[in-house]
């Protein structure tokens, strides 16, 4: 199986959870948009849905706030069975009202049940997604959810860089054991 990172808006830097996760476990990869700083639904899902088809193995999807909103657009529209599931975290409510100008133009949210299995992870005190909404979402896409307790947007800011939980929750939802990269020890002090 092939884990597939999608990053959201400005993409993730070197010490973000999914920067790690590509580092430390053979099999990951990630899904490059040509301009991080300029959201495109379109070019997005384009791109995502390009990666996918290129792939010879079955993919699990992992994003992170506009890269999980991108995940859930392209399930909506151009879904693949190859895809055997995907780890939706801190998807950013581009439909918000204070959404920032910057992601506005990746609305609209999908509002149909997505087809493939899909796990939500969210905050109670995330900026970008009310817990409202993400458990709107959650019953919106037919996702299980998890909330984190003061986990803002999960992001590196907010203590996400190497975050144990999100290999523990593709373990448990792929099926499969993750395998560290040569060399590597995940999660070490």
């Amino acid at each position: 199986m092939r884990f597939l990172t999608v990053p959201g808006y400005t993409g993730s830097g070197p010490d973000h959870w999914q920067t790690h996760l590509e580092q430390d476990f053979a099999g990951f990869s990630r899904v490059v948009q040509r301009d991080w700083e300029t959201v495109d639904r379109d070019r997005w899902v384009g791109r995502l849905d390009e990666v996918v088809r290129r792939s010879a193995e079955e993919v699990f999807l992992v994003g992170h706030s506009c890269g999980s909103v991108t995940i859930a657009q392209w399930a909506a529209t151009r879904y693949d069975s190859r895809v055997a599931g995907a780890l939706l975290v801190a998807p950013a409510d581009t439909e918000a009202a204070g959404a920032l100008p910057a992601i506005k133009p990746q609305a609209p949210m999908p509002a149909v049940e997505l087809p493939l299995p899909t796990h939500l992870v969210v905050s109670d005190d995330d900026p970008f997604l009310s817990l409202g909404r993400g458990r709107e979402l959650a019953r919106t896409w037919g996702s299980s959810i998890e909330v984190v307790p003061g986990g803002g947007h999960l992001a590196t800011r907010d203590g996400y860089g190497r975050w144990a939980h999100a290999a523990e929750l593709l373990e448990e939802l792929s099926g499969i054991t993750l395998e560290p990269t040569l060399g590597r020890v995940p999660f070490a002090q």
